[in-house]
Order: C-alpha cells, then structure tokens, then sequence
C-alpha cells in the first residue's frame, strides 16, 4: 500500500472526513433503492403503469396528425381543383377577347371599305348634280322664250279681281 504522509492527508481534507464518505454512499444508496421499491409497489398496487397511457396518447395525437394531414391534403386538391376552374375560366375569357378583337377588326375594315365608297357615290352623286344643273342651264337657254299664260284657278281670278277693284 502507499503511505500519504499525514501533512498530504490534511492538506487533501481525507483524514478530516474519515468514515463519513461510506455512511453518506451507503444511505444515499438505501434512499434509491427504497424510492425504486416504492414506485414499484405504487404501481403494482393500483395497476396503472403510465407507459400504456403515454402510449394511448401518442396514438391519439397521432390520428389527429393524420386527420388533420388528411384535411389538409383535401383542401389542398379543392384548392388545385378551383385554381385549374379560374385558369380554364380565364382562358375562355382571353379566347372569347381574341375573338371579338378579330370581330372589330374585321369590322373596321368592313367599315373603312364602305365609308370609302359612300365617299365614292357622295363624289358620282355631286357630279351627277353638277351635270344635271349644267344640263337644265344650257336647256334653259336653248328653250324658246315663249311663255304660255298661266292658267288661273277661279279663285286666283277672283282675288285678282278684287285687288283691282280696292286699287281703282
């Protein structure tokens, strides 16, 4: 064996202890072991062991996980579902769009077309207008300057009468 000399064993604090490390290891042990004994009558006595319930939880929290993924993954195909509606929805309206821009433009040419031609007819009626009046001129002049009487209704000729008589 080695020998400390006493001065070591003071200056470490081992002789000042002495049996007091074994007592203090040996009752610390008892405590355990009593502690061990009587969690294990407890449980023994009354039948409930905590695992079997923490096990039940678990299982609970678990269902409700997969209830609440299953929900989850319902509202989510609801979602693609309504999100592939719109897009359909917006390509009709973008296709319905497409054709009534073909529609309008179709229709201004058609418009462009006829306006163009009624400004044609406007120019062959005004000169239609132009000859006919350049026509009734020239006839005009070429007519004989005989003129016939015009012929008096009664009652022109009675209300002639009475303005010559109101004068004379």
């Amino acid at each position: 064996m080695i020998d400390f000399p006493s001065s070591d064993l003071d200056r470490r604090g081992l002789l000042r202890t002495g049996p007091q490390p074994i007592t203090l290891a040996a009752a610390a042990l008892v405590v355990l072991v009593l502690g061990a004994g009587s969690i294990a009558a407890w449980r023994s006595y009354t039948g409930a062991t905590p695992e079997p319930e923490r096990v039940v939880v678990n299982r609970q929290l678990q269902a409700r996980t997969a209830a609440a993924s299953e929900q989850l993954v319902e509202k989510t195909k609801g979602l693609e579902a309504t999100q592939q509606e719109s897009i359909d929805q917006l390509q009709m309206v973008q296709d319905q769009l497409q054709t009534v821009r073909r529609l309008l433009a179709a229709q201004q040419t058609e418009t462009k077309k006829l306006s163009e031609q009624v400004g044609g007819l406007t120019g062959a009626i005004d000169g239609l207008r132009q000859s006919f009046a350049t026509a009734q001129t020239s006839d005009v002049s070429e007519a004989p300057a005989i003129r016939k009487k015009p012929v008096r209704s009664k009652r022109n000729a009675m209300s002639q009468r009475k303005r010559t008589k109101s004068r004379g």
